[in-house]
């Protein structure tokens, strides 16, 4: 439900969104354009598709904590908070999401983040096992090639 919800908003803002880009002055974004291509510079699990869906599930669950881009919100991700929780990092890797396997990734999307410090909600019985996937294709599409390869010769993919 939830899910239909977050389509329903997105195919009723694309018009407006549509609207206020064409009656702009702004330049395309170049580094945008670039992370989607991440994807046909090296082979990674993940399908465009995931990519594309992942977008939509992280903007509904995700990046209201984590960033639009994954890119964090919080200043100092390593500092704690006033009531001793960690804030959330980013998760694009330029953090420490990527030395985790994506078994790891689904564990803290399951159970949340208390485990770990912080105070990422449960989201076992949210989201499919296919949004998570996605959400987690659309976090590792900001990961350098480095990153990825790194991540994968430490056993990312189990």
């Amino acid at each position: 439900m939830k899910l239909f919800q977050s389509i329903k908003f997105y195919l009723t803002s694309i018009p407006l969104l549509m609207l206020v880009i064409a009656c702009s002055d702004l330049e395309p974004d170049i580094t945008e354009t670039s992370k989607v291509e991440l994807i046909q510079s090296s082979a990674r699990w993940y399908s465009r598709d995931q990519v594309a869906q992942g977008g939509l599930v992280f903007a509904a669950n995700c990046a209201i904590c984590h960033g639009s881009n994954a890119e964090g919100i919080a200043e100092d991700w390593k500092q704690r908070l006033d009531d001793g929780s960690f804030p959330p990092p980013p998760l694009n890797g330029s953090a420490h999401a990527w030395h985790h396997p994506n078994s790891m990734l689904i564990q803290v999307i399951d159970n949340g983040g208390a485990a770990f410090g912080g105070k990422m909600p449960a989201f076992k019985d949210v989201l499919e096992e296919a949004e998570k996937l996605a959400a987690i294709a659309y976090f590792q599409n900001y990961w350098t090639d480095e990153t990825y390869n790194q991540w994968e010769q430490m056993g990312g993919t189990n």
